[in-house]
């Protein structure tokens, strides 16, 4: 597998936020009574999750996130050389999301900034995409944003997903120390065979002129073309058997053991998910930070929450030797290992920033 180690960098800084809106997985027990609810929450250990309005998106999220940090950190925006949006849930078709967060920042011109169209991995692929440039060129600091409005993609007929996902926006700061104790390290996979697992087929270039009404899928669940679909059981399969299987080349190829990381930051998938992988890698449940009860399954922004709901409220100088991994839609999968500072890890945030210029409903 690719693996990726890069001496002298270190990230700064980690911020989330979610919406104002919370949404109580009990408040479906009208359309489908109190026994699924329940069961749905037993298995998920989902019990709510926050829900963007209308006109906000993930790049409002990750935009607070980010200029928390900033100005957190008190950073000279001048010196920020890369700006990286990664993410399902762009602003536009055209232009990249990445430009709009780099006005909104007021960052300078001499900035490289793009976006990536990942979605559970994210931070993981963002996070590679940022060290390299730096380490291969004079960048200072770089800063990575990512989000998700998934609920925007869910039919709320689909009851398979409808309880299950939440909106959220994440962002990290890494900085070129010139330290080589400071090593970020990180492997990435990806299997395209699974593209199918976890799709919207409609609404990009491929399926223009697919039909926006719903129908019943084969799996009994109600959504359109448009909307998001999740085959449980590949991804299931999937989860518990190459993440583990790439976590544990990852431990071979660092010369590390479980025993050697404060804390594990994985995807936000489900509890049951979290528990095998637990048991199947011998990690104590206590070194896996949960957030899903809150926030639900926020794809690309999941681990950042994860970190910022179990650390954000802490004042501490310790630091965590941490282990992202970020798994999902693609298929595409990764492990990251980098040491963090706790007072690095900034509270949750809740937000209704909405980017109002950026509503465009007529020719200008």
């Amino acid at each position: 597998m690719p693996h990726f180690s890069y001496k002298g960098l270190r990230i700064i800084g980690i911020a989330a936020a979610v919406p104002t809106e919370t949404v109580s997985v009990d408040s479906f027990i009208k359309d489908y009574g109190e026994e699924a609810v329940k069961r749905f929450s037993e298995m998920t250990g989902v019990k709510g999750f926050q829900r963007a309005k209308k006109h906000q998106t993930a790049s409002d999220l990750g935009f607070v996130a980010a200029e928390r940090i900033l100005q957190e950190k008190e950073i000279d925006r001048n010196m920020i050389g890369a700006l990286v949006f990664a993410a399902h849930s762009t602003d536009y078709r055209r232009p990249a999301t990445a430009c709009v967060l780099h006005k909104r920042l007021g960052l300078s011109k001499n900035c490289a900034a793009f976006d990536i169209g990942l979605g559970c991995s994210a931070v993981v692929y963002g996070l590679q995409a940022i060290c390299s440039m730096m380490t291969s060129s004079n960048i200072e600091r770089g800063l990575l944003i990512v989000g998700e409005t998934i609920t925007k993609m869910v039919n709320p007929k689909d009851r398979s997903g409808n309880m299950l996902f939440g909106d959220g926006g994440a962002a990290l700061l890494v900085e070129k120390t010139g330290n080589k104790e400071d090593v970020i390290q990180i492997s990435l996979k990806t299997d395209g065979n699974g593209y199918r697992s976890i799709i919207a087929p409609a609404g990009g270039f491929r399926n223009m002129d697919a039909p926006h009404e719903d129908m019943v899928w084969p799996d009994g669940y109600i959504r359109s073309l448009y909307n998001t679909y999740m085959n449980g059981t590949d991804v299931f399969s999937f989860t518990i058997s190459d993440v583990p299987r790439t976590i544990k080349e990852f431990l071979e190829t660092t010369g590390t053991t479980v025993a050697d990381y404060d804390c594990f930051a994985f995807h936000q998938a489900n509890s049951f998910i979290h528990k095998q992988l637990s048991k199947r890698l011998k990690i104590p449940m206590e070194k896996m930070p949960l957030c899903m009860d809150k926030f639900g399954n926020t794809s690309a922004p999941a681990v950042a929450l994860a970190l910022c709901d179990a650390y954000g409220n802490v004042q501490s100088e310790e630091t965590l030797k941490t282990m992202f991994c970020c798994f999902g839609v693609g298929l595409s999968w990764g492990v990251a290992a980098a040491q963090i500072r706790i007072d690095d890890i900034l509270p949750i945030m809740e937000t209704d920033e909405i980017f109002e210029e950026g509503i465009i409903n007529e020719p200008f």
